[in-house]
């Protein structure tokens, strides 16, 4: 498997991932019509751009003989969705295809926003996690992140708690 940097030229690639990531992971626990609404804006090609522009968040697909199986989404800075903390990095998104759930995608994509934080000299590393979703909340734990706070995200019209997770580095 290989991590690569995803750019401009793979913004197709990063709206099919996204979108079906998103609603393979979420469509069960929430309405058609929130879902509709939230993979049209939040994976449309005019945000994918701004996105992939903002030297502050950076992309990373996870490749398998040519499959885009996974991708990462990080922030630092004034990017990050909450703390905007300059000594911290925000793991924003790890998304893998069904299929390859349990098959170590999301931890080497995990390792990689680990790698980063370190180039970038972060002092910590956080993230928001959906309160239903026990298998993300499991996976970060596992890897030593620790609940210190919640927000709401919003789908659509429905308020959801995110639980804010951080490590240390």
């Amino acid at each position: 498997m290989e991590i690569r940097k995803t750019t401009l030229k793979d913004i197709k690639l990063l709206q099919d991932i996204g979108r079906k990531t998103f609603f393979e992971t979420f469509s069960e626990s929430n309405s058609e019509e929130n879902m509709r609404k939230y993979l049209e804006d939040g994976f449309s090609i005019e945000k994918l751009t701004e996105e992939l522009n903002n030297k502050h968040s950076e992309f990373y697909f996870a490749v398998m003989d040519e499959k885009v199986l996974g991708y990462l989404k990080l922030n630092f800075g004034a990017s990050q969705t909450e703390l905007k903390d300059n000594n911290s990095l925000e793991i924003e998104r790890i998304y893998v295809l069904q299929e390859y759930h349990g098959k170590k995608v999301g931890q080497v994509l995990y390792e990689k926003a680990i790698k980063v934080a370190y180039e970038k000299e972060a002092i910590y590393v956080w993230l928001g996690v959906w309160e239903e979703n026990r298998r993300a909340m499991r996976f970060y734990e596992k890897n030593g992140f620790v609940e210190f706070d919640k927000h709401i995200f919003k789908l659509g019209d429905d308020e959801q708690t995110d639980i804010m997770m951080k490590k240390f580095l």
